[in-house]
């Protein structure tokens, strides 16, 4: 029997970050996308975001990578959203995510950072999250 508890904190925003998650429909996508992951087998431990992004804390499974979890969570979504007609234009998340590990004895401080993201977000925008997160932990963009 193997024993694996990878955190991973994903992040991903919307197609040009454009604020389409209002408030009133966002947490209809949190809900569906908890539903989706128990269908798929990814131990999604948090998930919150804003209006133009998404916050999950995620368990990677052995036999799981977090390109094929993005996958399944980004495009599933995407294509229940556009089905369902949640929001009155083409929905799309951006390519890119972003995606560090978590050690365990953070796993609650991400909780409360994933739990808080209204309140976060009152405060500081996307924009300035990205570019703590670049900094943080050492990314660049690159300039096309």
């Amino acid at each position: 029997m193997s024993f694996v508890k990878i955190w991973i904190h994903l992040v991903f925003a919307t197609k040009d970050r454009q604020p389409l998650l209002t408030q009133n429909i966002r947490y209809q996508i949190h809900k569906h996308i908890i539903e989706n992951c128990k269908e798929k087998g990814i131990f999604l431990q948090a998930i919150n975001g804003y209006t133009d992004h998404i916050h999950c804390l995620i368990s990677l499974g052995k036999d799981q990578s977090i390109a094929k979890i993005s996958q399944l969570i980004k495009g599933e979504s995407s294509l229940w959203i556009n089905k369902n007609k949640l929001i009155d234009q083409q929905f799309g998340w951006q390519d890119d995510y972003f995606a560090v590990s978590v050690s365990e004895s953070q796993v609650s401080t991400v909780i409360s950072y994933i739990n808080n993201q209204e309140n976060h977000h009152q405060k500081k925008s996307f924009s300035d999250e990205v570019e703590e997160f670049m900094n943080r932990y050492g990314w660049q963009l690159l300039n096309n």
